[in-house]
């Protein structure tokens, strides 16, 4: 794990940027009113006169070595992609420049929130919030009033949460950012994802499906009509999924359409459409409108209430292939959720294609993962631990994954394929599986979760949650 020795308070990481960092080997240490303290294994005076004109302080040069000052960077500042860095063309902007940052180390989600005493940016990476700025508290309004400006919200209205958009547009790429804010005890927070436009480099094959589970999924979604339908918490990475299917159906002999809240990627051929609720556009009703545009296949954002759902199933009735996420802890909680919607057993029966549940976990860092011997006491206490599970690996921390341990994640899933004996089980309101499901070697969450335990993928901690009975 993080080697606290190496961890810097964030008031001293924003005395200077990554590139600054890295390019002159200094970690700042110390803030004075005139005076900034760095340490750095070069502590000449040609250097120290350097970063005078540079940050126009009085600067100081502690001793420091360059294995530490490597391990120092690597905790505390993120490496840009400098091709990329070097051409986008931003403003001296405080706000313009922390989300090209954002956008360039590969965050998701950008966090402005106030407290009492303290307000600070995070930046959501692989799924976990890092802090990342502290803001004067006289700059936090007028930084959030910037963005409700650039989101086209009401500056005025601080009582009630607002939902916005903002196009960031570069050399080399142009990219959305969803806005929320939230009136909270001592101010408004602001939230901002990130949305990439850029769907080309999304492959089902590159997601995390088995071999097995890959050619099921690929049947499933071959058939005219039916619905597919996946399920996961926030974050999970349903929406990839969707598109990453949605690319490989797109061909000029098939109308697709999709009705989203927000769009997350464009692509080529496909007719999209965003979610306004303010103005009457909804899920149910825009998928009413669909009908009558001659689709091949329909795309579904999120079916939330049963009035979407009864529109999704009508469209899987008359001949469409409609795909959408629901929120269910397992692929077969699905049927249940949607019998809770009040949607009879039989329409269920007679239009589920597929049914999937996903989870994103973060994998091992290959270059400092450490192998451990298998005990009790590192699983639930319920958990069977497989015989063959003699080994697993935990996190370190190194230069190469910035010290966080993992590098990159991966989606794992629990695919079940609507048989003709589920077919019977659902109409007959016959809702435990579990001996069909081993019967047919349907791998679980569960089952998937332990595999990359085994193969030496993720840690036991970070798939914890799916090993609780």
């Amino acid at each position: 794990m993080i080697k606290e020795d190496y961890k810097i308070p964030v008031h001293l990481t924003q005395l200077i940027s990554s590139e600054q960092a890295y390019q002159y080997g200094i970690i700042p240490v110390y803030e004075d009113d005139n005076i900034y303290t760095f340490k750095s294994y070069d502590t000449s005076t040609t250097l120290q006169q350097e970063l005078q004109i540079v940050l126009g302080k009085q600067i100081k040069l502690l001793p420091e070595s360059e294995a530490n000052i490597k391990n120092y960077l690597a905790t505390n500042f993120r490496k840009r992609d400098q091709t990329h860095s070097e051409q986008f063309n931003y403003s001296s902007d405080f706000l313009e420049k922390l989300i090209s940052t954002a956008k360039q180390i590969g965050s998701s989600d950008v966090h402005f929130e106030i407290y009492e005493e303290l307000c600070r940016v995070r930046l959501r990476l692989d799924g976990k919030l890092k802090e990342y700025f502290i803001i004067e508290q006289d700059q936090y309004a007028i930084i959030i009033n910037k963005l409700k400006i650039r989101a086209g919200l009401d500056i005025s209205e601080k009582r009630l949460p607002q939902d916005g958009r903002i196009t960031i547009k570069t050399n080399i790429e142009e990219f959305d950012i969803r806005v929320s804010s939230l009136p909270t005890l001592h101010g408004e927070k602001m939230v901002l994802r990130i949305l990439s436009k850029d769907a080309d480099h999304i492959q089902l094959s590159d997601l995390g499906f088995t071999e097995k589970e890959l050619k099921t999924y690929k049947e499933t979604i071959k058939k005219p009509n039916g619905i597919v339908l996946i399920s996961g918490p926030t974050g999970s990475g349903k929406t990839t999924t969707l598109y990453a299917t949605l690319k490989l159906l797109n061909d000029e002999k098939t109308n697709i359409l999709t009705i989203e809240d927000p769009i997350e990627y464009t692509l080529e051929g496909i007719n999209q459409v965003q979610l306004k609720e303010n103005i009457g556009l909804d899920f149910s009703s825009t998928l009413r409108t669909f009908l009558r545009q001659d689709p091949d296949v329909i795309m579904v954002g999120e079916i939330r209430d049963a009035k979407t759902a009864n529109m999704a199933i009508r469209a899987a009735l008359t001949g469409h292939l409609v795909l959408s996420t629901i929120h269910t802890n397992s692929a077969w909680a699905t049927v249940s959720r949607l019998i809770d919607m009040d949607i009879p057993a039989f329409l269920i029966a007679s239009t589920l294609n597929v049914s999937i549940a996903q989870r994103l976990v973060r994998k091992l860092c290959p270059e400092c993962k450490i192998e451990k011997a298998v005990s009790s006491s590192d699983f639930p206490e319920q958990f069977d631990i497989p015989k063959d599970l003699k080994k697993h690996y935990i996190a370190h921390g190194c230069n190469h994954c910035y010290h966080t341990g993992y590098i990159g994640r991966k989606a794992i899933y629990e695919i079940i394929p609507i048989t003709k004996t589920l077919v019977k089980h659902i109409k007959n309101n016959q809702l435990e599986i579990d001996t069909y499901l081993k019967q047919e070697g349907i791998a679980s969450l569960k089952t998937n979760a332990v595999e990359l335990i085994k193969n030496g993928t993720t840690s036991i901690e970070e798939v914890y949650a799916l090993l609780i009975d």
